[in-house]
């Protein structure tokens, strides 16, 4: 898939840095704006897979979740895709790590707008966080629908809690009550 230049360009037209050494910051655009990044496809089969060879801990993590979730078979919707062994997994997973980002690609590469949106703010605050690819797993994407009872992503969960997706994350970071939250999570 070929992408245009002006496609390229974006990520570094959306953020600004307040000095040379500081990391960017979103601007606080509407997040309309940033909805047509979702339209990108995703990576061939292939180079999908060479990615999440390259990253174990989310190869680990995706195991986990995949032998957990895959006998749930919700084709149809949400109702009945979270199963209890994967609600078992999640609460598990969310115990052992203080925040956590079920999004659409990798922190390296993330796959959707409203995704990288999360993950640009999380890395602007430097807070280590794990992430979670749910376009690798369909049982685990609609489970986590229901586990959260929230329909879209990427999801973020701190200390073990749903905060919520990006325009909450987006409003909490702009008014300086997410890096309260981050920073009570990680001293507790």
């Amino acid at each position: 898939m070929a992408i245009s230049a002006s496609v390229r360009a974006l990520p570094q037209a959306l953020f600004l840095s307040s000095s040379p050494n500081s990391p960017p910051l979103p601007l606080p655009l509407p997040t309309s704006s940033l909805s047509f990044r979702c339209s990108l496809s995703p990576l061939p089969l292939s180079a999908s897979h060479a990615l999440h060879r390259r990253d174990a801990s989310r190869s680990r993590v995706h195991r986990i979740f995949t032998c957990r979730s895959s006998h749930s078979g919700a084709a149809g919707g949400t109702r009945g895709a979270l199963t209890p062994e994967l609600k078992e997994s999640l609460d598990k997973f969310m115990s052992s790590h203080k925040v956590v980002l079920f999004m659409k690609g990798t922190k390296m590469f993330p796959q959707c707008g409203f995704s990288n949106t999360v993950v640009q703010i999380l890395n602007s605050l430097n807070t280590p966080f794990e992430t979670v690819n749910i376009l690798e797993d369909d049982a685990l994407r609609m489970g986590l629908k229901e586990y959260s009872n929230w329909p879209t992503f990427p999801q973020l969960y701190i200390d073990g809690e749903f905060f919520g997706g990006c325009d909450i994350t987006l409003a909490a970071y702009q008014s300086g009550e997410l890096q309260e939250l981050l920073e009570k999570a990680m001293c507790s």
